[in-house]
């Protein structure tokens, strides 16, 4: 779990900063994805953790939120 958060944060960090750099958007829903996903999986190692504390369970109800803006993204391009 901990390698798939490094390379889904790697790919965001990628996507982000070429999005910042080139002023091009069009990769917008593909970063809104892959951060949900990171912060999914950082939730699942949060709890799996028995830290059970608030930001754990904001992490996993963000991150659902940030797949359905994604997916809307995806259905209206």
């Amino acid at each position: 779990m901990e390698i798939l958060r490094i390379i889904l944060s790697v790919i965001v960090i990628a996507l982000a900063g070429y999005s910042l750099i080139t002023k091009n958007f069009e990769f917008m829903s593909y970063l809104m994805l892959f951060l949900g996903a990171f912060m999914l999986v950082t939730g699942l190692v949060e709890l799996q953790k028995d830290r059970k504390r608030f930001e754990e369970y904001m992490f996993i109800i963000v991150s659902l939120f940030i797949f359905f803006v994604s997916i809307q993204g995806f259905i209206l391009n």
